[in-house]
């Protein structure tokens, strides 16, 4: 339960992750202008985005256009259309092998197969996490580098957007995601005669226990007579020479 748990966790705070990311591509509000003249009547607010750019005026009223071509865009920009897509489309993949390797979802039946390709899944939400990084922090350096630059007129100025933000808040989420997805380590192989795995497999022999015809019984042995250490040792009993027979008889 805790192994699904962790799981069900990651999936749930990567598609948060994907919901900023696609947030983030859609949303014009990469960098944005504030203008008000000498009459606040005249004040309005520019938001540039990767696809289009939106004017709203003080009076509430709002105009988009599109950005028909990418050669209008700053090099930040261009770069993040690309990283951004790629992003996206990465992170989907990755998502979608998350439930394909889901323990909960049985579509694999060897249980190390599914770890394998949860973990699979969380190095390409954490592969997204960083592509949507690049451009986030790419296009923030230069809005902060222009809008210190003494040398632009404060109707050129901008400030970083809400994109940003939501940018940086959806690689967050990509990252601990993808981190709590790859920690769903396969099952390791039983190791015997350590502490926590359990005894070796017994393996029946094929052939019949063969009993030991043997007979054991208590053998005698004679006392052996302990040395007194006088420089004389003799058997305790004289042997005498042995009967010699004639030889006669045999022939």
């Amino acid at each position: 339960m805790g192994k699904i748990g962790k799981e069900v966790a990651g999936q749930v705070v990567s598609f948060i992750g994907l919901v900023g990311v696609a947030v983030t591509c859609g949303v014009p509000m990469w960098r944005t202008t504030t203008y008000i003249g000498a009459n606040i009547v005249t004040g309005q607010v520019v938001w540039d985005g990767l696809w289009m750019n939106c004017i709203m005026q003080s009076t509430g009223q709002m105009q988009c256009k599109l950005n028909d071509s990418v050669m209008r865009l700053s090099a930040d920009l261009q770069a993040a259309r690309a990283l951004v897509i790629i992003s996206l489309i990465v992170g989907f993949i990755g998502f979608m092998l998350t439930f394909i390797g889901a323990k909960c979802m049985g579509c694999l039946n060897s249980e190390a197969s599914m770890s394998k390709v949860v973990i699979l899944g969380g190095c390409l939400i954490i592969f997204s996490a960083i592509l949507i990084l690049i451009p986030v922090c790419w296009s923030a350096a230069i809005t902060i580098a222009d809008f210190q630059n003494p040398l632009n007129i404060e109707t050129q100025k901008r400030d970083i957007g809400t994109s940003i933000y939501i940018g940086w808040g959806a690689t967050a989420l990509l990252l601990i995601g993808g981190i709590t997805l790859t920690t769903s380590c396969p099952p390791q192989k039983p190791m015997y005669g350590y502490p926590g795995y359990g005894p070796p497999p017994m393996y029946p022999y094929p052939g019949a226990p063969v009993p030991n015809p043997a007979n054991y019984g208590p053998v005698y042995a004679p006392p052996s007579r302990v040395y007194s250490g006088t420089g004389s040792y003799g058997p305790s009993k004289p042997y005498a020479a042995p009967t010699m027979n004639p030889g006669r008889q045999y022939l």
